[in-house]
């Protein structure tokens, strides 16, 4: 019998670094880069309009849970600059939450709840969450980009005592 999965959809900038970060996980049995949260049907790196890249993740949720994963997300990239991680700049760069489910999206607004209440990040959170859509795979040489070339950009990194508290609800 096959594990059961889950599924994520994350924005945080370029996905390169989004997804050699995440990959590694514990309960991440899966991930791939691409576009999503756009206009452009069948989007290509030529040619993705509005559409974020993005990262898609499978998960396995006896090891690892939504909130586990969205709290690293919020490590990795800075949730609070508008449509920007480091030197990428636009809409394609923007730090979006696309839900799956009515769950999802419920841990989603939740763990911002923490995040903007923790002052960890500089400003307020401007991730957008919103319905996941169509995810356009990214071409083959986007995909695991950082395991063929390891010293390839990213803007993305773990930062070594970040930990999410969550905040007081009383």
């Amino acid at each position: 019998m096959a594990a059961q999965t889950q599924r994520a959809v994350l924005a945080g900038g370029c996905f390169w670094g989004m997804e050699e970060l995440i990959r590694r996980l514990p309960g991440v049995t899966a991930t791939r880069v691409g576009y999503t949260g756009g206009d452009v049907p069948n989007a290509t790196y030529r040619n993705h309009g509005t559409h974020a890249e993005a990262i898609e993740i499978l998960f396995d949720p006896a090891e690892t849970d939504y909130r586990t994963i969205l709290e690293f997300f919020f490590q990795i990239h800075d949730p609070s600059t508008k449509n920007r991680q480091g030197n990428d700049i636009g809409l394609s760069y923007r730090s979006a939450i696309y839900y799956v489910d009515d769950e999802q999206k419920r841990i989603a607004e939740d763990t911002i709840a923490d995040v903007d209440a923790s002052g960890l990040w500089p400003g307020k959170v401007v991730t957008e969450v919103e319905p996941v859509g169509p995810f356009w795979e990214a071409e083959p040489e986007h995909q695991d980009y950082l395991q063929r070339y390891p010293d390839g950009y990213t803007c993305h990194f773990p930062r070594p005592g970040w930990r999410l508290p969550a905040r007081s609800k009383g």
